[in-house]
């Protein structure tokens, strides 16, 4: 990846969005559903261009703040008590990343209702007319069941957002809707399972100029959807990434290839997001099958960061992390000629990080048996034994870079949740 990568931004959101979907197979493609609903809607209404795409934008990330499983699920029901949240919650996700600023405040009330025209603001602040075509576009979604064929599920589906149109919809978006509605078009595309629709053509091709430090924050993002899904791994992937920088810095790695390191940090347990909750939390040892399902999480790394072909080399980085030396890892099984220089760093510090780190049920290691554990690892060539000595010689200050980071986290983490 170069200092300043030609990259699509409807790539890098697609892949974050493709992420979130796999929390629970029964929001897969959800956030897609509501990008095409809510684009042909924006198209039906007339509204401009930079309009269309920042809805499409916005309704591919609109429940990025829903963390946990129940919330994933409670989403899904028509009517929800306290919907809020997350959408406060993804708002102050996205309003730090510029590229996505403008589709913060969409997310933000994209749960509002209309309530005869008092939605149009909330607070003294306007609400985005996108934020009313948002939450049209969301429940619409919702209303389609998965296990019926969509075009008789039309009629029903019409006149449930038609009861609720001056009430919880906008007028003109369901005005909208209806026109579109009786197109069979429509509906085909939002469950397609490809979902190639007209939107992902027409915008796809568009690239941006992503500085370093762009690509920095938008990993960033990435890392707070992934640790904040759990307590017990809120600042995980923030140790784990300025361990893999220190120590790169200590090995000699250029300051371009330390930047790939603490991007890669910060993805490297983004398949994470397809393990459940129940299993990231427990306190005890893991059963055989919650370790199996735990294992998935390196290979859901991998294939969700092989959307982006710039990502090639902080994708071995990441999702190598737990390969070993000698063969015994997963889910690859490489060994040592096969694994990167990069990705036996990050493996030190996901180890280094998680035995280290306090957890809610237990507190981190002292120096003393930390450097036992990774001694032994190296001993029976899990680890690599000059980067394990690289931890030992420096220990204070890779431990102090691993606190400083996990301690911006948890604040992050207390202010967001």
């Amino acid at each position: 990846m170069s200092s300043d990568p030609k990259i699509k931004l409807f790539d890098l959101v697609g892949c974050l969005s493709d992420a979130m979907d796999f929390i629970d197979p029964a929001v897969v493609s959800h956030h897609k559903q509501v990008a095409s609903i809510a684009y042909r809607i924006a198209v039906e209404m007339g509204l401009p261009l930079a309009a269309q795409k920042d809805i499409v934008l916005a309704g591919a990330l609109h429940d990025i703040g829903a963390f946990t499983l129940k919330e994933r699920r409670d989403i899904l029901a028509f009517e929800m008590d306290n919907p809020h949240p997350h959408a406060e919650r993804g708002y102050a996700l996205l309003r730090s990343f510029k590229p996505l600023t403008n589709i913060a405040p969409m997310i933000r009330f994209h749960h509002r209702p209309w309530d005869h025209g008092s939605g149009a603001a909330f607070n003294g602040q306007q609400v985005p007319v996108a934020s009313h075509i948002l939450h049209l576009a969301d429940r619409v979604a919702v209303l389609i069941q998965k296990k019926y064929e969509v075009l008789r599920q039309v009629p029903s589906i019409c006149r449930r957002v038609g009861d609720e149109a001056d009430k919880m919809f906008m007028p003109d978006a369901v005005d909208a809707f209806n026109n579109l509605a009786s197109k069979e078009y429509f509906w085909l595309d939002i469950v397609s399972p490809s979902l190639q629709t007209g939107f992902s053509q027409k915008f796809r091709q568009e690239t941006i100029g992503l500085t370093s430090e762009d690509m920095v924050s938008f990993s960033r993002l990435f890392s707070r959807i992934i640790d904040f899904k759990s307590s017990f791994t809120a600042t995980h992937s923030s140790g784990v990434s300025a361990v893999a920088v220190r120590l790169s810095r200590l090995l000699g790695f250029t300051e371009a290839d330390c930047r790939l390191m603490q991007i890669a940090g910060y993805l490297h347990d983004l398949g994470k997001l397809a393990v459940p909750s129940e299993i990231l939390e427990k306190p005890s040892r893991l059963q055989n099958n919650e370790f199996n399902v735990m294992r998935h999480h390196t290979f859901y790394t991998y294939r969700i960061l092989e959307a982006i072909p710039q990502f090639q080399v902080i994708n071995k980085w990441a999702s190598f992390h737990h390969e070993r030396l000698d063969g015994s890892g997963y889910p690859f099984h490489l060994t040592s000629k096969d694994i990167p220089r990069g990705s036996q760093v990050m493996a030190v510090a996901d180890v280094f990080t998680a035995i280290t780190e306090n957890r809610p049920y237990r507190r981190g290691m002292t120096r003393k048996d930390a450097v036992k554990v990774l001694d032994n690892m190296a001993q029976n060539s899990a680890l690599s034994k000059e980067i394990v000595a690289v931890v030992k010689a420096n220990y204070g200050e890779v431990d102090a870079a691993r606190r400083k980071a996990q301690a911006s986290a948890s604040t992050d983490y207390e202010c967001i949740t």
